[in-house]
C-alpha cells in the first residue's frame, strides 16, 4: 500500500478519464478524492459534471474501447485500475457495490427479487442456494420491505418505485461491501419515501460501518445523508469540506450559486436566484478556470491558467485564484451577487 493510501478506504489521484468518439470528451480532469472508512462523501454538482463517471470508473464499468483512464485509484489499498479477470468480479459487490440511478433498469426483469440478490451473495460466499436466499430474506427486512417472503418472489415490475429502490439496496448490501456507490438513488423517489431512503441508507451504513459516494445535484439530500461535500464542476473537485463548512461558509463561486438556488432556503417573496450561462463543452480540453465564463467575480488571470488549489483548513479546499487575492474586495462575494 501507497503512503497516500494509508488509514483512507478510497484514494484517487490525478484520474484522467476520455471518451474517445467523433470528438474527445474531457469527463474527468485530474480529480482527487478520498474517503475514510465509515464516513460518507456526497458529490455535489449540475448534470455532466462527471460525477456518475467517477463512480462507474471505480468499478471499472467504462466501456474499454471507447474510454481512456490515467491516474490512480486505490480501494482498501487495492490498486482497482490493474483489477481483471476473477480479481475484478471479486472486486465488485463485495469491496465496492453500487446503488445505480434507475432500479428498473438496474434490475433484471426476467429473474426475481430474490433470485437476483441470491446469485449475487453466491457469486461472493461459498453458500448454497438455500443460504443465499435465506440472506436474500434478510436483507429484505433490513431495508423494511414489507411481506419479505412473498416479495422474494415478485419481479421488478411487480414492485412500486420505492420498493424497487430498497431491493436494489438490498442487492447492492448483501454481501457486505466494504464501500457503497449511490448515483442519486432518490431521485425518482417523491419526497416521504426519499427521506426513508436517505435514513435508512444512514442506519444501515452505521451498522455495517461502510463508507459511502452518494452522488446528487439535490443540496437538500446532500445536507441530510453527508460528513463531507465535495463540490464537483466540469470533471474535478471545486471545493470540498465538512457538511457545515460548505453550507455556512462557501468559498468558491460555484458553490455559492448552487446555495443561492436552493428552493429549500429561498426566501419565497423573492425571485430564485440562477447561475448564468451553461457548464462548458466536454470536447473542449480545460486550460483555465472552467467556471470563469459564468463567474461574476472573474478576472482575467482566470482565464490564464488552471485555479490553484487552497486549502484553508484539514478537509478543506478551493480551487479559486480569488483565495489567495491579498485585496478582500476581489474575494468571491456573497451569494445574492450571483444572479
Amino acid at each position: 500500500m501507497s503512503e497516500a493510501t494509508k488509514g483512507n478506504l478510497l484514494d484517487i489521484s490525478n484520474l484522467t478519464v476520455r471518451f474517445h468518439g467523433e470528438r474527445t470528451v474531457h469527463a474527468i480532469n485530474g480529480l482527487d478524492l478520498t474517503l475514510k472508512p465509515g464516513e460518507i462523501l456526497t458529490i455535489l454538482g449540475e448534470s455532466g459534471s462527471g460525477k456518475s463517471v467517477t463512480l462507474k470508473a471505480l468499478l471499472k464499468l467504462l466501456p474499454k474501447k471507447r474510454s481512456e483512464i490515467s491516474g490512480a485509484m486505490h480501494v482498501d489499498g487495492v490498486d482497482v485500475l490493474a483489477l481483471k479477470g476473477q480479481a475484478l468480479s471479486a472486486y465488485r459487490g463485495k469491496t465496492v457495490s453500487m446503488i445505480f440511478q434507475e432500479p428498473a433498469l438496474a434490475l433484471d426483469p426476467v429473474y426475481t427479487i430474490g433470485d437476483q440478490i441470491a446469485e449475487a451473495v453466491m457469486r461472493h460466499e461459498k453458500v448454497s442456494r438455500k443460504e443465499a436466499l435465506a440472506v436474500a430474506l434478510d436483507m429484505l427486512k433490513r431495508v423494511r420491505i414489507p411481506s419479505a417472503e412473498s416479495r422474494l418472489k415478485n419481479y421488478p415490475h411487480e414492485m412500486s418505485g420505492g420498493m424497487r429502490q430498497r431491493a436494489m439496496i438490498a442487492l447492492a448490501l448483501a454481501c457486505k461491501p466494504d464501500l457503497l456507490l449511490a448515483d442519486e438513488p432518490t431521485t425518482a423517489l417523491d419526497a416521504t419515501v426519499q427521506i426513508q431512503v436517505l435514513l435508512l441508507l444512514r442506519e444501515l451504513q452505521r451498522e455495517f460501518g461502510m463508507g459511502i459516494i452518494f452522488v446528487t445535484h439535490d443540496i437538500g439530500v446532500a445536507v441530510e445523508i453527508s460528513d463531507r461535500i465535495a463540490v464537483m464542476y466540469a470533471g474535478n473537485v471545486v471545493e470540498e469540506g465538512t457538511v457545515a463548512e460548505i453550507i455556512k461558509d462557501p468559498r468558491h463561486p460555484y458553490t455559492q450559486g448552487l446555495l443561492a438556488a436552493n428552493l429549500h432556503d429561498a426566501d419565497r417573496s423573492q425571485t430564485l436566484a440562477s447561475i448564468p450561462g451553461s457548464p462548458p463543452p466536454l470536447d473542449e480540453k480545460p486550460d483555465h478556470c472552467s467556471f470563469a465564463p459564468r463567474c461574476a467575480h472573474a478576472r482575467d488571470r482566470c482565464y490564464a491558467a488552471l485555479p490553484p488549489v487552497h486549502r484553508p483548513g484539514p478537509g478543506r479546499r478551493v480551487a479559486c485564484i480569488l483565495e489567495d487575492a491579498s485585496d478582500p474586495a476581489e474575494k468571491p462575494g456573497a451569494m445574492a451577487e450571483i444572479h
